[in-house]
């Protein structure tokens, strides 16, 4: 049953926090509280007791048409929870919308639905996340009833689409309503056309002769029955008009005569209010309503703050009480009739001209202190006082929200307003996060150094000012490829915490978790895979939105050491884990993404599954054409050039490798892997010597490029040497599967070469098993000709067989290309489980397999289990490579 202050609830929603750590603002769940002189209109509960029945509800009126208070009296009068969300600021981008969204749903009781997830994002939202919702919601026993006020201030289209995505596959499991200004984008003719939908417009909402009677009462106005019509004719039974009717007529002697005058005289509204219910407040009132106006919403401590007085507490439960446009949200907030704080603040700037600045300007003031940090950012920029904004954000800490956050972009439009005359270290700070996470390093280098000196010359003082260059100065060493600069750089920002407090830092996860992965990045750049590592495994750690990007970021960091250190089927489960972290928090193609595309196309190249390497790389090119930074770029580029190379196209190899990498710095493990491909490409093109030259400065230094020199010296005829240089190879630095497999095959074929056929078998069978674990196929593609004989044997087959490799859980068989045959398929696949194939291969996950074919989630898994069977595996990717080998995609 809904309470005075919103619902009787399992929890408040000020026990749920956003996905940045800060408190929702808890009057966007407080359902408002009727005032004394409302209405109860049966005719129009009645019609919302349909709800029920049908699962979308829209209440459709202008400004002022009292459909708010309608339905908050309907759902006071329910026997269950309502999910309550009155959209505002807080809720125009989609991201934000759903987190709140999903807030309400979880305070009404929706316990089902905790651990589905968020958005991390303020301007995207991942389909699997709505995908989930609908799904839950759908297997709820008794529906779940959601409000959704104010819904005419959402302008993302995306957001109605969405919505409209959810309702329809929430199926019996949620029933919404929708209170609006105007009429939703969602397919209303289909809902109208099956009967699915409850309208109450504009025309429905207007009152009656015998409402507008009772609310005059209510006001202690008792007029003539044609007093009353010949109002309601003039105002159209509007709401708002025939409250203000009443308020200002009470005040006058002759309440009748008056409403007649107020029929013929008045022209407008505005002109109304302004007379008739503005000025017949005493000054000082008019005052603190002229001031207030220019607030979204205010308490009686901010109210103080804009008029200089102590009094605003009683004046504003005066005014709400005698519902003159001032609405009750809730733990002490209040706000204006929309209308109403339009027109007031158009006559503020008529009557008070030049005052609006400084009211916002003590508004900001005052929520910097006991407000949320974007309200006071939004005053501070609406007042023109940069310096005092970018201060407000800087000192918060809060600079890494540009680059983490559902902030992050209604940061960026809020600071672009900055005129290029603010001054100081933090609006230089500000500019340079701005272009830093943009595309303009050079333009963010210029304000960096900017920052830094003005800092400088400050003194010792101002720590949040030295934490914040630091923060970006790591971030730059590391874009520029330049190690050391990016870990002077954190090891100041490590020191400088020290000197900030605790309370404050832990408000901000994002920043440790940011300055650890970029320095992550710059020691892997520099080559220091265990330095990289510790860091990066930190980063990964944290589990909240506020820290996901820099966390799948982090987690493409440790995917790549994984794969250049020879671990194949660890660098895909890592670059997996980011995706699905970015797909729990909504972030479709976050920034910290950019690795785990072309790592998993690396790992698909020694896999031979070249079709799904090649997309990969597309994708990621198309997501973002230009690579963020040295790390990102070399990857993407070593990738390609080795999956060309393993289509055969040698001179492309040859050119891709050749692509300079910008950077300070040059990375060790870029030139070895840039080396490797080269050799490969002239050792294909039968120039073993050109090959061996080319990797004498990686032999010994990398395992990967010493085992490719040995490989290089077989293919001249040189086994002895080929040997010589796998010997000298540290136990300890032997690497992954990926490069022992070739060390053992390399070895097998000397023995072949030097005739020791036993010695080559048993080689070639752990070679083998170890091949089949990892699912690695390209290195018995490059084998030599004399041992690709021996691979295929019988006899080596019969062996691996029945050798140790041959054990619950292991993989079948994985043949060389030469060798694979086409098995049949015992039960030919329905149409619908290869449609369920083709988006597997897509790398699209279950749920958003289940939108794509509108169908449920569970149908999908059942596709899915049918097909592995038939297809005889139990992995989607290796559904997918088999659905390839038998030509059914």
């Amino acid at each position: 049953m809904v309470s005075e202050h919103g619902s009787d609830r399992p929890r408040s929603p000020a026990a749920g926090t956003d996905p940045l750590g800060d408190p929702f603002l808890r009057t966007c769940f407080a359902v408002p509280v009727p005032p004394a002189a409302f209405l109860h209109r049966p005719r129009l509960t009645r019609r919302l007791g349909r709800v029920p029945d049908t699962p979308l509800t829209v209440v459709d009126g202008c400004a002022g048409a009292g459909k708010t208070l309608l339905v908050a009296d309907w759902a006071a009068r329910l026997e269950r929870p309502v999910a309550w969300f009155t959209v505002d600021s807080c809720g125009r981008a989609p991201g934000v919308f759903w987190a709140y969204l999903l807030e309400a749903l979880r305070a009404s009781g929706a316990e089902e639905l905790q651990d589905i997830g968020a958005p991390a994002d303020a301007g995207t939202v991942d389909h699997g996340l709505l995908t989930r919702l609908a799904a839950r919601l759908d297997a709820r026993d008794r529906p779940v009833t959601v409000v959704l006020d104010a819904y005419d201030r959402v302008t993302a289209l995306e957001i109605t689409d969405q919505l409209g995505f959810v309702l329809h596959h929430a199926g019996r499991g949620l029933r919404l309503v929708l209170v609006t200004r105007v009429e939703p984008t969602l397919p209303l003719h289909r809902c109208r056309a099956d009967g699915t939908l409850t309208e109450i417009r504009d025309a429905e909402l207007a009152f009656t002769p015998e409402e507008a009677a009772a609310l005059l009462e209510l006001h202690g106005l008792h007029l003539g029955h044609d007093a009353v019509r010949a109002l309601v004719a003039r105002t159209r039974g509007w709401a708002a008009g025939l409250r203000l009717c009443a308020l200002a007529a009470r005040q006058s002697g002759d309440p009748e005569k008056y409403l007649k005058e107020f029929e013929a005289g008045q022209s407008t509204i505005a002109d109304f209010l302004l007379a008739e219910v503005l000025e017949r407040q005493p000054p000082a009132t008019q005052d603190l309503l002229l001031r207030v106006s220019v607030l979204d919403r205010f308490c009686p401590d901010l109210a103080d703050a804009l008029t200089g007085r102590r009094d605003a507490g009683p004046v504003l439960a005066e005014l709400h009480r005698s519902n003159a446009f001032v609405e009750y949200l809730g733990h002490a907030w209040y706000r204006l009739h929309p209308l109403f704080a339009e027109i007031l603040k158009a006559h503020l700037r008529m009557r008070l001209p030049g005052l609006e600045s400084e009211l916002h300007r003590r508004a900001a003031r005052w929520l910097r202190h006991a407000g949320p940090l974007s309200d006071t950012l939004a005053h501070g920029a609406a007042a023109g006082d940069w310096e005092f904004t970018a201060r407000a954000l800087v000192d918060d800490l809060a600079l890494g929200q540009f680059f983490t956050g559902l902030r992050s972009g209604d940061l960026d439009a809020l600071f672009a307003r900055m005129p290029p005359g603010a001054t100081g270290p933090e609006a230089d700070l500000v500019r340079a996060a701005r272009e830093l996470a943009g595309p303009d390093r050079d333009r963010a280098c210029v304000h960096l150094e900017r920052a830094r000196r003005a800092s400088a010359r400050a003194g010792p003082g101002r720590a949040e000012v030295r934490l914040g260059c630091a923060l970006l100065d790591t971030l730059d060493a590391r874009l520029a490829g330049a190690p050391d600069r990016a870990e002077h750089a954190a090891r100041t920002a490590r020191e400088l915490w020290r000197d900030l407090p605790a309370a404050l830092l832990d408000r901000h996860p994002e920043l440790p978790a940011l300055l650890r992965t970029h320095l992550g990045a710059a020691r892997l750049w520099a080559g220091r895979f265990d330095d990289a590592r510790a860091v990066l495994s930190e980063a990964a750690a944290g589990r909240d939105a506020a820290t996901a990007p820099p966390r799948e970021e982090a987690l493409g960091l440790l995917a790549l050491i994984d794969l250049l250190t020879g671990w194949p089927t660890r660098a895909e489960r890592a670059a997996l884990a980011a995706l699905a972290d970015a797909e729990r928090f909504s972030l479709a193609e976050p920034a910290g993404l950019d690795l785990v595309h072309p790592v998993l196309a690396a790992v698909a190249v020694d896999r031979d599954e070249l079709d799904d390497a090649q997309a990969l790389l597309d994708r990621a090119a198309a997501v973002r054409p230009v690579p963020p930074d040295p790390v990102t770029a070399a990857c993407r580029v070593i990738a390609r050039a080795c999956l060309q190379l393993a289509r055969g196209r040698t001179e492309a190899a040859l050119e891709t490798a050749g692509t300079a990498v910008p950077a300070a710095v040059a990375s060790p493990w870029a030139e070895d892997r840039t080396a490797l491909v080269v050799s490969a490409a002239h050792l294909a093109e039968g120039r073993p010597e050109t090959a061996v030259e080319v990797l004498r400065d990686a032999v010994g230094r990398d395992a990967a490029c010493t085992v490719a020199a040995a490989r290089a010296h077989l293919a001249a005829g040189d086994p002895d040497a080929a040997l010589h240089l796998l010997d000298r190879l540290p136990a300890d630095r032997s690497g992954g599967p990926a490069v022992t497999v070739r060390a053992l095959l390399v070895r097998a074929e000397a023995a072949v070469l030097r005739g020791d056929p036993a010695t080559a078998r048993r080689l070639a069978v752990r070679a083998l098993a170890d091949a089949r674990r990892e699912r690695l196929r390209r290195p018995l593609l490059e084998a030599g000709p004399s041992l690709r004989r021996l691979l295929r044997s019988d006899v080596l087959q019969g062996a691996l067989r029945s050798g140790p490799a041959d054990r619950p859980g292991a993989r079948g068989r994985i043949p060389p290309r030469t060798a694979r045959q086409t098995a049949l398929v015992v039960e030919e696949l329905s149409g619908r489980e290869r449609d369920v194939l083709r988006r597997l291969a897509r790398m699209m996950s279950t749920e958003e397999i289940a939108a794509d074919l509108f169908v449920s989630v569970n149908t999908v898994k059942t596709h899915l289990k049918s097909a592995y069977r038939k297809l005889g595996v139990n992995r989607r990717s290796d559904a997918v490579h088999r659905a390839r080998e038998l030509r059914l995609l």
